[in-house]
């Protein structure tokens, strides 16, 4: 009996083979992309996004609009990796690189896997807790196991893990549809922080790196490669090609929505706290904020995307940590190890009485010193011709790929700077 996986990879194959046609074909290759989005929309993302607007009101947008654009190349490049190489980013490391830099290259990226998992795991737990009235720890709980739950999912075939983190997607959309509905959003500052680049202050700074670290998900850079790495097998390449031109398809359109989504988080909370309530920087503050000012309605769909978020988001951090040991390191565990390591850190900040929203807000800046490590190796791959091909990036793409890592490591570098007191002449105040 076929599964739906099965069925699936049938389909793919007559497509790109020319049997079957259709203005739909693109959706049937549907999938990887919408997965790794998930980590475009975790519980980082509402903790960075609530303290931009908030604070900032509309100014920061721009950086939500240039760290997704950001991402989409990335996405795009380390899809087309898997889809050339059939390896993902963390087998190339290991394969190319040297040894101890290949050591290296693991840690770094397991302590931004960690701080990934520490975000979403969160995210979700504090969700369940706020909607529920329940302690935080029987959040975490809860969330531990709706999260294994999907994770069983992935024995099924791929096909149906993309149908239910599709599915949560889709409510996450929904939600923020629905509060843009409810809350009085100024359009033409919206344009004017979309259009207008500008950090008001060191702390907008810190904000602005938490985006792009929430934004741009180093874990999301090596699962896509993995993702796509052994989804369907080409016959030749007029059919890599046509699967390639489909990836690209869903690499942006999944990632429109998930910048999309950050944006309505911003101006969410531009229109709900920059007037009276700029002090609000916390997931919880928010929520109780947000009842009076537009109705527990609005307050309850908040907390619903926020839940969908962190479980969703929780699965796919999981999925990405296995990956990356299991490339870096040739080990694969079981996946309720996995799931349990990545825990850890999350009960111990609890435990330890560790504010979660500051603690959402720090793992996005760490995941932002950490992201350089595969941006710079998903371009030192792309480039090769050896590795490549004729999907070798061209003179465009190096540019811009070189210029995305650029501003994230120059973001990082003056981060660093403030933090250790050094002055940066451009920042105001």
């Amino acid at each position: 009996m076929q599964t739906l996986s099965d069925r699936t990879r049938h389909t793919m194959s007559r497509i790109l083979s020319g049997e079957a046609g259709g203005r739909l074909r693109p959706l049937v290759f549907a999938g990887p992309a919408i997965i790794a989005s998930v980590a475009y929309m975790d519980p980082g993302n509402y903790a960075t996004n609530i303290q931009a607007g908030a604070g900032y009101a509309y100014s920061l947008l721009w950086v939500v609009l240039l760290a997704n654009i950001i991402a989409m190349l990335f996405q795009a490049l380390s899809a087309r990796l898997g889809i050339v190489t059939g390896k993902n980013l963390a087998e190339l490391c290991r394969d190319n690189f040297p040894r101890p830099v290949v050591w290296i290259m693991w840690a770094v990226s397991e302590v931004a896997a960690m701080a990934t998992d520490l975000a979403e795991f969160l995210g979700g737990a504090i969700g369940l807790a706020l909607l529920f009235g329940l302690p935080l720890m029987a959040g975490m709980a809860i969330t531990a196991v709706l999260t294994y739950a999907i994770l069983i999912f992935e024995r099924q075939g791929f096909r149906p893990m993309e149908l239910v983190i599709g599915a949560l997607v889709l409510v996450i959309g929904l939600c923020y549809l629905a509060q843009m509905l409810i809350a009085p959003v100024d359009w033409a500052g919206t344009v004017a922080g979309l259009t207008t680049p500008a950090l008001p202050d060191a702390t907008a700074l810190t904000i602005a790196v938490g985006i792009v670290g929430a934004t741009v998900m180093p874990h999301a850079i090596y699962l896509h490669s993995g993702l796509t790495q052994g989804r369907i097998t080409v016959r030749n390449d007029a059919e890599r090609r046509k699967l390639l031109r489909f990836t690209n398809i869903e690499v942006i359109a999944a990632l429109a929505v998930a910048g999309m989504v950050n944006m309505a988080m911003v101006m969410m909370a531009a229109s709900a706290f920059h007037q009276g309530h700029t002090d609000v920087a916390e997931i919880e503050t928010a929520y109780h904020t947000l009842t009076p000012l537009l109705g527990a309605a609005a307050a309850a769909i908040f907390l619903t995307s926020l839940i969908a978020s962190g479980i969703s988001s929780s699965v796919v951090g999981t999925m990405a940590g296995q990956m990356i040991m299991q490339g870096f390191l040739h080990i694969r565990v079981p996946i309720w190890v996995r799931r349990l390591v990545t825990m850890v850190p999350a009960f111990v900040v609890v435990a330890a009485g560790v504010n979660a929203t500051e603690a959402l807000v720090m793992s996005q800046v760490i995941l932002s010193i950490a992201l350089p490590v595969p941006m710079i190796a998903l371009v030192i791959f792309s480039v090769r011709r050896d590795l490549m091909g004729e999907h070798v990036a061209g003179p465009a793409v190096r540019l811009l790929a070189g210029l995305g890592a650029a501003i994230v490591l120059a973001l990082n570098f003056v981060l660093l700077a403030t933090a250790f007191g050094i002055p940066v002449p451009f920042l105001a105040g």
